[in-house]
């Protein structure tokens, strides 16, 4: 709510002095001498007294069992913590963990063809087994059929909004996300009584970019919110997929644009998802015999320790729980991937073998 103060200075200040408290209660000189922050910015923050503000935003996820998360939540989303931009807080009414082991993000025309629906609609059926959380932006189109598609085949399924959760966009879709709050959710960073305006859009985009281990692309044009999504998922190190179609269709002409500037992977199947994402169980010769004997450095130890929290993990990760400089987690995991010890992953995420 304050004036000038965007997600990027939001996570320095977030960085810097942890608590929003602790924001709002520093000294004018310590705000402005914060690299990104400046003068203008802490004044900005100093003069901020629309509490009232804040206090109606609380009673309101209060009343309708919202939860509200900010960037230094447990339980908020630590995908987005690697990307630049961040929300400073997200609000949430479901029961799909947002931090599950697999994300997809799924988005597309919001007039697509046959073609489109029923590649959806075998994308999400092929992932059925893998307990993935299907996301996608809750709009016309192959947003509505990969969040219907999820429902069908049980799977979790999260709908990024660009607006507050007092209503819902487009309308006719209240039904599905009334669907969705029983396996899944919606999500937003507007708070309440905020309008789907033109401009939220981009941002919804990112969250749905940011928060997924990768993003596949059905159906587009050239232009359009699904190709923004493709870009910011780029920009964020996301692994991002498209479907090819025939050079003659205007709702293939995005997709195909992805594959040829090698901005997006070919796809022709969940198969082919399953295979570059590496969540493949492929039956592998026993290494124990050889594990069991290796003598690892303690950075070498220190890391396969955390890997042997989840089945896989991002370098940003392994980077803060470790306590170790990016250049040293490197370099290691480099020693470790030599010694078949872990295997690296598409979007820089790594596992033990």
């Amino acid at each position: 709510m304050v004036p000038n103060i965007g997600a990027i200075q939001a996570k320095i200040l977030a960085d810097h002095f942890i608590t929003a408290e602790n924001i709002f209660t520093a000294k004018k000189k310590d705000l402005e001498c914060i690299e990104g922050i400046g003068s203008i910015k802490a004044d900005s923050i100093k003069k901020f007294d629309n509490f009232k503000g804040a206090e109606a935003e609380l009673l309101f996820i209060e009343k309708y069992q919202i939860q509200a998360f900010f960037l230094t939540d447990n339980a908020y989303p630590k995908r987005l913590l690697g990307c630049y931009d961040p929300p400073t807080v997200l609000y949430y009414k479901g029961n799909a963990d947002l931090n599950q082991t697999k994300i997809v993000s799924i988005v597309g025309t919001r007039h697509n063809s046959d073609y489109g629906r029923a590649l959806t609609e075998q994308l999400v059926e092929g992932l059925q087994s893998l307990n993935v959380l299907v996301l996608s932006g809750l709009a016309y189109g192959i947003d509505a059929i990969a969040h219907k598609a999820a429902v069908h085949n049980n799977l979790s399924t999260v709908g990024v909004l660009a607006h507050g959760l007092h209503t819902i966009y487009p309308p006719a879709h209240e039904p599905l996300a009334k669907q969705m709050l029983h396996n899944g959710g919606l999500l937003t960073e507007f708070g309440k009584d905020t309008a789907p305006d033109r401009h939220n859009f981009p941002r919804r985009n990112r969250v749905v970019a940011g928060m997924a281990d990768c993003t596949v692309v059905v159906e587009t044009a050239v232009k359009g919110g699904s190709m923004i999504t493709a870009e910011l998922a780029n920009g964020y190190n996301r692994d991002v997929f498209a479907y090819p179609g025939k050079t003659t269709d205007s709702r293939s002409t995005g997709c195909n644009h992805l594959i040829k500037n090698n901005k997006a992977i070919l796809l022709t199947g969940p198969d082919d998802l399953v295979e570059q994402m590496g969540w493949v169980n492929k039956k592998k010769q026993p290494k124990v015999q050889r594990q069991l004997f290796l003598s690892l450095t303690p950075g070498q130890q220190l890391l396969v320790d955390i890997l042997k929290e989840k089945d896989s993990l991002h370098v940003d990760e392994l980077f803060l729980k470790s306590g170790m400089s990016s250049s040293m987690v490197a370099a290691t995991m480099l020693e470790l991937e030599f010694e078949n010890i872990i295997a690296s992953l598409p979007g820089k995420m790594y596992k033990l073998l």
